[in-house]
């Protein structure tokens, strides 16, 4: 296992629809924990298989797509091992396709496997939002939310799944990855540095 201190952003691949999204997002992330922290930092992205044993040295993962989620036996039991065990996974919908595939699957998936109400919207004042900076409002919008999946809502809430009174799986329908998705070095053009929510949910993880 990586050190306490140490951080390793580990994406999750799973065998149906488009888990390899957002591919500069990681590196934008590993930038901003570096520039804001003191958090050690494993500069290369780790991808582990959804259906295999590394999964579980990782505390942290990211699963990510727009498409269909469709949980193989072997994927769907090493989920709920992992995250019933100390795992933390944020999940993040592409939010691309007009139909809401990737949500509306992957809220199914989580309703099999943890019940239909585990699910839950986590409220503005959660201490997610203070774990670094400061989001006083809440989960801050992307540009993407309005090109959203048919709703044509910012959704201005996040949702999570507890296990014992743990947070375990962070569930956002707010295309974070999307937005993240630049070369770290165009950050200076930015009014606001927009990954500085990236870096509240990884020093949230990482306090759990």
């Amino acid at each position: 296992m990586p050190s306490p201190r140490q951080f390793t952003f580990t994406r999750i691949r799973y065998a149906s629809g488009d888990w390899d999204t957002d591919q500069r997002m990681p590196s934008n992330l590993l930038n901003s924990l570096i520039e804001y922290t003191t958090v050690e930092v494993e500069t290369q992205e780790k991808i582990v298989s959804l259906a295999g044993n590394d999964l579980f040295t990782a505390p942290f993962c990211y699963l990510s797509g727009h498409k269909l989620v469709q949980f193989n036996a072997r994927e769907k039991t090493n989920f709920k091992n992992y995250v019933e065990n100390g795992g933390f996974v944020f999940v993040d919908d592409c939010n691309h396709d007009v139909d809401g595939l990737f949500a509306k699957s992957f809220e199914a998936q989580m309703a099999a496997l943890f019940g239909p109400k585990a699910l839950r919207k986590i409220p503005s004042n959660h201490d997610l939002y203070h774990a670094f900076f400061d989001f006083n409002e809440g989960p801050p919008t992307t540009s993407f939310e309005l090109n959203g999946w048919g709703d044509d809502l910012v959704h201005d809430y996040l949702k999570a799944i507890y296990i014992n009174n743990r947070m375990a799986v962070l569930y956002s329908n707010k295309d974070y990855g999307c937005e993240w998705d630049y070369d770290f070095r165009n950050k200076r053009w930015l009014a606001e540095d927009n990954t500085k929510f990236g870096v509240n949910i990884i020093m949230y993880a990482m306090s759990l």
